[in-house]
């Protein structure tokens, strides 16, 4: 018979078999979207991807990489695999730290465990590992190459490492161990921040062991103690950087000595420094000393994979973002200066305007072999009382102030009190933002549509809509797992009150500690369940001792115990079996390509040697992906907007990479530094009123020209937007030696581009993109990604051309084209012969909100403006083409029918298949219809109901168009039925 040791470590391999098998059968074969494209580009070529970076897990994702042996393809998949691995590690530590703690609920030696102890204690850590396994979040995280699943991995290790530790007796075995956590918790800073907050849970541990009869207050110092800790660590990380470039500017500027002088002169004191002191208390038989010394030496050798950085920005790779190849630039990316702050403690509320300025922080630059300062960060004086402690009601961009009126009831100007403030707390922040994504987890998800609710034991289906009943991440627990976790969590307080403090803290703290530090927004452009998954894993600790709870209160009813064991174990083994097969479906991403084939499409939609201007991550990310790793089309250069106001990447942009010429623009370095151009206001001077040659413009801007300056209350002077109205010289040779420009569209051709941008201010952005445009002369082909939002078309849409995913920027304007003329043959061509559909038919195949969202919607847009097209060109055949073409590869078994289907009816009409758009007709009406009964009935939302209501009323204009006077007075009533409720 096995020991309980070897038991233990046979079970938990066992568990760690069954964790990998499940992600390996279930991972991405290829780049997913959001992040993945990018860190799996950075990987593949190690690369420095956004700010803080991840080095060692690039480091990683380069080894794992290798085993693609050459296939480019395959890099992906490999990358993946990293994170496969790691979170089977994290399932594996995390089953073993059940066990420590389920053991000391028993509260004996091992060698004296019966059957049945080591029976519930085992059990008790493969239930608790495996329903972690089968967790939404977890699992999303798992098999596809993000940072969480690794830095979930380091948080696993590091907990399971210091309840390891409490059990050691021998005082030098036991500091080995602390030295271990120090030098584990250094390597994760290369991979996430999110570790660090466990460090104070670890001070209350070493109390704990230190103090056999622990106090109330040691117990707070103890957690003060490693707070300050934490603090200390999380402000050493861009500290250093900062500290090192004090020492840099006293070598550089007083000493006259070159650049990295001063830095290397630090690196070095440093090491000297902390090695005197080792080497000292080792002499002075300073134990305390000695350990800290070494701690604080490996949690710096830990922190090396930052070299990575530094290296590797001093090669500048394609993707170099922050371009951290000095202590200037490091020191921005590692204090994610990109991403501006938020306040936690004090700030403004989003109803607060700045009154003054003062000069803040210097930021430095380097000049004639020295250091100067350029500028001063802007620090904004508010009025008294619009700032407020504690704000969480703080964020005035994009369309936050209107979201925070809808959620409190605020009137427009209305000032937002401490009780709207608290109010959004604990409605928004705790609830929405976390509690919200617990209960997805543990207990249920309604579906995968964005702010989608979670399910409880008596939620019903009988007025939901048939698409959410067949959504597959309609997943009802029936609140099983929450349930165990509370008995967990109960059964521990009452029996080691010391180790449920240790784990609330660690649940709380990874959990509403990190939402009030973040400080959520009133809205994100994707789910954030994902932060949390720390607190998800200590709750997963109590689920696990559920178990031991549910023995025990068998034992009332049964006398054996090895029979209450094995009931208890077998019943609550049937918890992480049941979240299995239902998450299994919407959880395996095998076969799932269509991330890549977007980015592909989106590429392939461009002429050779383009120039696309993209916005956000899941339009540029893939891209990069596919041309970093496939080496897919290098020749487009993509510009994120996102980026562009940045001084860094408007320089790199200067510049060939790959078949990639430089991007023509005119602006110096000085003219979008740092500080520079962010917003040029918009102040009309009557004698341009009626429009300003865009070149002259970009000119003035340049030569800083006094024509188009105006004071700042600092007295600095800023440059201004004019006119709203901008025109363009058309250099017409140019355009005929480019040859792009069709016979049809020449005689639209004039002298002059002219349009309007309005009067808005401009940003740095909006100014790089236009000295692009005036530049370039039609010399490339100009490109904007039609996932843009329409202030990035900066007015020019009917200066563009529809090539499929993308608008072509051309000299002529067609009458009537307000949002771009399609040129039926260039995107025919490309629509049809140069995209690709891997599995988009699959009904088997799981597609979320994501591939939903903007990939599908621009699919279908695309296919539905090129029938649109030929249909007035007369090209019905091609027509019809194009519309089985889209009803083929995105079927509505795999892909249900959006807003942009219900316009297919009338091309069927139009194409004489009545039959096939009544058919469509009737399955959207009828969702439409499930849909907003639903809504009415107020048990829940399953879509817009804006969205439904467009639908309804598009299916019923073509009906009527059409002549279908009975589908059309049937699809009416139920269209005026909601409209009363809705309109």
């Amino acid at each position: 018979m096995l020991t309980f040791n070897r038991l233990n470590t046979v079970i938990g391999w066992l568990v760690f078999a069954t964790t990998l098998i499940t992600y390996v059968l279930t991972v991405e074969r290829t780049a997913s979207f959001w992040d993945c494209g990018e860190f799996i580009a950075a990987s593949f070529k190690l690369q420095v991807p956004h700010p803080p970076g991840a080095p060692f897990f690039l480091l990683l994702g380069r080894i794992f990489s290798m085993l693609s042996l050459g296939d480019l393809t395959k890099v992906a998949y490999w990358i993946n695999m990293a994170s496969v691995l790691a979170s089977a590690f994290t399932i594996l530590f995390l089953f073993w730290t059940i066990t420590m703690l389920a053991q000391k609920l028993i509260d004996r030696s091992a060698s004296e465990y019966t059957t049945a102890d080591s029976m519930l204690v085992i059990g008790a850590g493969a239930v608790g590992a495996l329903v972690y396994t089968f967790s939404d979040t977890f699992w999303f995280s798992a098999v596809e190459a993000e940072v969480y699943g690794m830095s979930s991995f380091f948080t696993a290790i590091v907990v399971w490492a210091a309840f390891k530790w409490e059990r050691i007796e021998d005082d030098a075995a036991a500091n080995r161990w602390l030295i271990f956590m120090a030098y584990l918790t250094g390597l994760s800073i290369g991979v996430h921040l999110l570790n660090l907050v466990v460090v104070p849970v670890l001070a209350l541990i070493y109390y704990n062991k230190k103090y056999p009869v622990p106090t109330f207050r040691g117990g707070v110092m103890a957690l003060s103690i490693g707070l300050v800790v934490l603090g200390c660590v999380n402000a050493a990380i861009p500290g250093i950087p900062a500290l090192a470039f004090v020492v840099e500017r006293l070598f550089v500027n007083t000493f006259g000595l070159p650049f990295n002088s001063g830095v290397i002169f630090f690196v070095l004191a440093l090491v000297v420094a902390i090695g005197y002191g080792i080497v000292w208390s080792i002499r002075q038989q300073r134990v305390g000393l000695n350990t800290s010394l070494l701690a604080l030496a490996f949690l710096l050798i830990g922190y090396t994979s930052y070299l990575q950085v530094l290296v590797r920005a001093n090669f500048n790779p394609p993707l170099n973002e922050n371009d951290p190849s000095d202590v200037l630039n490091f020191r921005a990316y590692q204090n994610r200066e990109q991403y501006g702050s938020r306040s936690v403690l004090y700030g403004p509320v989003f109803t607060a305007r700045p009154i003054d300025q003062k000069r803040g922080a210097p930021i430095w630059k380097r000049e004639a072999g020295k250091y100067v300062i350029f500028d001063y960060q802007p620090e904004y004086i508010y009025a008294p009382g619009d700032e407020m402690l504690f704000p969480r009601l703080y964020s005035s961009q994009q369309n936050h102030p209107e979201l925070y009126r809808q959620m409190l009831g605020l009137a427009e100007g209305q000032k937002p009190t401490m009780g709207d403030n608290l109010k959004f707390l604990f409605t928004y922040q705790l609830s929405h933002m976390w509690w919200r994504y617990l209960m997805w987890n543990f207990a249920g998800r309604e579906s995968d549509e964005d702010d989608a609710g979670y399910l409880l034991p008596w939620s019903s289906d009988q007025l939901a809509p048939d698409l959410l009943k067949a959504n597959k991440a309609h997943d009802n627990f029936y609140m099983l797992p929450f349930v165990l976790g509370l008995l967990g969590s109960i059964y521990q307080y009452r029996r080691r009150r010391q180790d449920w403090l240790i784990v609330s803290l660690l649940f709380l703290i990874t959990g509403i500690g990190l939402q009030i530090f973040l400080n959520s927004p009133p809205s994100e452009p994707r789910e954030r369940d994902y932060i949390y998954v720390g607190s998800f894993y200590f709750f997963a600790i109590w689920l696990g001792l559920g178990v031991a709870a549910i023995a025990e209160g068998l034992r009332t009813v049964l006398r054996s115990a090895r029979l209450r064991n094995e009931l208890a174990l077998g019943a609550c083994l049937l918890v992480p079996i049941m979240m299995c097969v239902k998450s299994w479906d919407n959880h395996n991403r095998d076969h799932r390509f269509h991330s890549v084939d977007f980015a592909k499409n989106m590429l392939n939609s461009c002429a050779p040697n383009a120039i696309l201007f993209t916005e956000a991550d899941n339009d540029t990310f893939p891209l990069w992906y596919v041309q970093e790793v496939e080496n897919f089309r290098r020749d487009v250069r993509v510009c994120n907007l996102s980026l562009l106001g940045t001084e860094w990447y408007i320089q790199q942009m200067k510049r060939k990479v790959y078949e990639s010429d430089a991007v023509p623009m005119s602006l110096e370095f000085d003219q979008f530094n740092k500080g520079k151009n962010d917003i040029i206001p918009f102040y009309e001077i009557p004698g341009v009123k009626n429009g300003i040659d865009l070149k002259q413009y970009v000119n003035l801007v340049k030569t800083n020209n006094p024509a188009i300056q105006l004071p700042l209350t600092s007295g600095d002077m800023t440059n201004v937007l004019p006119s709203s109205i901008l025109y363009l010289p058309i250099d017409k040779k140019a355009v005929d030696r480019a040859r792009f420009v069709s016979a049809e569209l020449k005689p639209l051709l004039k002298d002059t581009l002219q349009w309007t941008l309005g009067k808005k201010d401009l940003y740095k952005p909006d100014l790089i993109m236009l000295d692009v445009i005036a530049t370039n002369n039609w010399q490339r082909p100009i490109y904007f990604s039609s996932t843009l939002t329409t202030a990035h078309y900066l007015g020019l849409k009917n200066y563009m051309q529809l090539e499929g995913y993308t608008y072509r920027l051309m000299p002529v304007a067609v009458p009537g084209a307000t949002d771009g003329y399609v040129n039926a043959k260039i995107m025919y061509e490309n629509m049809m012969h140069k995209t690709s559909w891997r599995e988009l038919d699959n009904p088997d195949v799981y597609y979320d909100q994501t591939y939903k969202g903007p990939p599908i919607v621009s699919a279908r847009l695309a296919f539905f403006r090129l029938t649109d097209q030929l249909l007035r060109e007369g090209q019905t055949a091609k027509a019809r083409e194009v519309l089985d073409f889209s009803l083929k590869v995105m079927p509505d078994r795999s892909l249900p029918y959006d807003q942009i289907s219900s316009n297919y009816v009338r091309f069927l009409f139009a194409l004489n298949e009545p039959g096939k758009a009544l058919a469509i007709a009737d399955t959207m009406v009828t969702r439409a219809d499930q849909n907003l009964t639903y809504t009415k009935s107020g048990q829940g939302r399953f879509s817009s109901p804006n969205a439904d209501l467009y639908i309804l009323q598009t299916i019923v204009d073509a009906c009527k168009e059409a002549s279908q006077a009975v589908a059309a007075a049937k699809y009416e009533a139920i269209f005026q039925k909601h409209l009363a409720a809705f309109g």
